[in-house]
């Protein structure tokens, strides 16, 4: 076959799925140019929905916080995820796989069952709860644990620490173990040898899991709302208000355009780092 033959044949099955996501962003670009005027959405091309969020500090305070908010995010998920996958990858292989099919089990679950088991753990007759009065930490149950920043933080943190286990155990698994052994053959100790040769070599499946809870956690409106309470404002359910209940689409459009090029910008940051420390 020739190469121009090749050519048509991928852009032909290319096609499809690449129209289905252009298309729908360039129609999401495009709406977010229009204006809403009684209740009417007025297809004239302007920037005065842009202009509205630099115009008004809620928004870019509420995308700041949100920021904060899934970088502790991320962050949280790294340092539970990283010994996670070291453990799994260090067992024999009879076991290895089967602890990887535990750990990600959960993504087969509905995200809505997941987060009422979140609320059931934290509410104030939940598990959290009781097991702390059981051991005299508390004198009774308490609210403070459900409808705060701190339950929308560490419920994220357990929803999306799955998706950060995955690509650093896969990282890892990728680690030859012909470099441990040259690497303990120098006389290099364990903590010499991960520093030199585990940790860079599993580096960008790091940033991959990284990215990937930063990202979910930015976009995710749910759970902020079913955890979090009137303290869960975050970014995301500033964009579903406006579609959902100002029915200012074009509005809406654009705070999640912009919530894209954040996004954006994130990761082609993520990407630039992890290249310059690749080996």
């Amino acid at each position: 076959m020739s190469r121009a033959a090749r050519g048509l044949l991928f852009g032909a099955v290319a096609l499809l799925p690449v129209s289905l996501v252009l298309v729908p962003l360039g129609a999401f670009l495009l709406n977010s140019f229009y204006r809403v005027e009684s209740n009417q959405i007025v297809r004239d091309l302007s920037l005065a929905n842009y202009a509205a969020f630099f115009d008004n500090a809620a928004y870019w305070g509420v995308l700041l916080q949100t920021l904060w908010l899934c970088g502790r995010v991320s962050l949280i998920c790294l340092l539970l995820a990283f010994p996670i996958a070291w453990f799994v990858w260090r067992q024999p292989l009879s076991r290895r796989y089967l602890l990887l099919l535990l750990i990600v089990l959960p993504l087969f679950m509905s995200y809505i069952v997941k987060l009422y088991a979140m609320r059931s753990i934290l509410g104030l007759n939940g598990l959290l709860n009781q097991m702390l009065t059981g051991l005299g930490i508390l004198e009774r149950p308490t609210t403070a644990l459900l409808y705060n920043q701190t339950a929308i933080l560490a419920t994220l943190a357990v929803l999306f620490l799955p998706f950060v286990v995955l690509p650093v155990f896969l990282s890892l698994e990728r680690v030859p173990a012909s470099l441990l052994q040259a690497s303990a053959d120098l006389g290099a100790s364990p903590l010499v040898t991960f520093r030199h040769v585990v940790l860079p070599l599993a580096l960008p499946g790091t940033v991959a899991g990284v990215l990937f809870a930063f990202v979910l956690a930015l976009g995710d409106y749910i759970t902020p709302q079913m955890v979090g309470g009137t303290s869960g404002f975050t970014y995301g359910r500033v964009i579903w208000s406006q579609f959902g209940l100002a029915y200012n689409w074009p509005l809406g459009a654009a705070l999640g355009v912009i919530l894209f090029l954040v996004c954006g910008a994130v990761i082609a940051l993520a990407g630039a780092v992890s290249r310059r420390r690749r080996v």
